[in-house]
């Protein structure tokens, strides 16, 4: 049954001291930064939204994600898809901000670019991947945070129970 896959992946994703001590780190790069961005394709932009409304309200961290459909489709005509990130955060990205990159696969093209563009800018890279370790995400950030199973499901939600960890850690929620 799904439910007692959910449950054990979820049993041992969370008992994984790997896991514990990415989340801790988390918690400190997220500490004292000033605004945070969120990136991710898909299901990961989902939660990139949900994330920037709940930073934002909850932790009261001016937090962005790349979800306007008309500024998207702007960027992508203009920059090309592997771009739109990279060149919407060298339009509102400042030295010291936090990127949350998000993908499943760690191989997203126009995340990769975008975490090169946060850098670039002196800015903290929080990565959020799965599928494999070792992906090339996995290896970009401050913190890493991998999910190693190829399911979407899994990863989609490790991924956002991990954040809401790192928030709820800092605000008291």
């Amino acid at each position: 049954m799904q439910i007692d896959f959910y449950k054990n992946q979820f049993n041992r994703y969370f008992d994984d001291p790997s896991v514990k001590t990415a989340i801790a780190d988390g918690i400190k790069l997220v500490q004292g930064t000033r605004r945070v961005f969120f990136v991710g394709n898909g299901g990961s932009s989902a939660i990139c939204s949900h994330m920037a409304e709940d930073y934002t309200k909850c932790g009261g961290i001016p937090s962005f994600s790349f979800s306007d459909p008309a500024l998207i489709t702007c960027f992508a005509n203009d920059y090309g898809y592997e771009h739109a990130l990279e060149n919407w955060l060298r339009f509102f990205f400042e030295p010291g901000d936090l990127l949350v990159a998000i993908s499943s696969s760690g191989e997203s093209k126009n995340i990769l670019n975008a975490v090169a563009e946060a850098r670039r800018k002196e800015g903290k890279v929080l990565t959020c991947s799965g599928f494999k370790p070792g992906n090339t995400l996995s290896t970009l950030g401050d913190v890493n945070i991998i999910t190693p199973t190829e399911n979407y499901g899994v990863v989609e939600c490790f991924h956002q129970v991990a954040l809401h960890i790192i928030l709820d850690s800092l605000h008291g929620h």
